[in-house]
């Protein structure tokens, strides 16, 4: 397992603003992302160190965006005035998933401006829905090189501010987050730290922070 991404909702200015006003605190351009033609959204992506990716994504007005769980979540997320709707781990062995969730993985895919397709398997978002603490799954299937996460970046996120269970989360997980593999490399993921809120009303990622050339941000 390994962090691969993290998913933030635009707010009622819409897709581009969102990640303009991210960009600005972070010190870094967002690139547009495409649509995800099943779930009914479109994002516009920022690579980070290590090879991980912030997604700012919104819901589009299309039946999928109410059918597809990730449409559902986002939508929600949109509807509250945006924010973080959670944040996704990479598996590179999607059976043993499949079997712990007892559910089948879904297709996803974009199309990038430059017209690569992008796709891959994924998992877990009505467990994100149900308990907002816990992680989706990817399974990428997809190129490598062509990871939104690859293209380089002078921003490293550091923590994860998550109010939850710890033993629940590494209980849905399978594995000790902070234990993680990078299953391309074998090695160590990138070293980011997870803050648990105990008490708070309501579960789920609350906040990111980021290193950044003109020192730390925390959104």
């Amino acid at each position: 397992m390994r962090l691969d991404h993290l998913s933030y909702a635009a707010g009622p200015e819409g897709l581009a603003a969102t990640a303009e006003w991210l960009g600005g605190l972070l010190g870094q351009e967002f690139v547009d992302g495409g649509v995800h033609p099943r779930f009914g959204t479109r994002n516009m992506t920022l690579p980070l160190r290590g090879g991980i990716y912030l997604e700012v994504v919104e819901p589009l007005d299309h039946p999928a965006s109410d059918k597809a769980p990730y449409g559902q979540a986002v939508k929600a997320r949109a509807a509250l005035g945006g924010g973080w709707v959670g944040w996704c781990v990479a598996t590179s062995n999607l059976p043993a998933v499949e079997q712990r969730l007892g559910r089948s993985a879904v297709d996803g895919n974009r199309r990038l401006p430059d017209g690569t397709e992008l796709v891959w398997k994924q998992i877990g978002i009505n467990g994100l829905i149900a308990d907002p603490q816990l992680p989706y799954f990817i399974h990428w299937l997809s190129d490598r090189k062509l990871h939104p996460g690859n293209a380089g970046s002078d921003v490293t996120l550091t923590t994860l501010e998550i109010a939850g269970d710890p033993q629940r989360v590494k209980d849905w997980i399978g594995e000790d987050l902070q234990a993680r593999v990078d299953p391309w490399t074998g090695k160590p993921a990138a070293n980011v730290a997870v803050e648990w809120i105990a008490e708070h009303g309501t579960p789920g990622l609350q906040a990111c922070k980021f290193q950044t050339p003109g020192g730390e941000v925390r959104i």
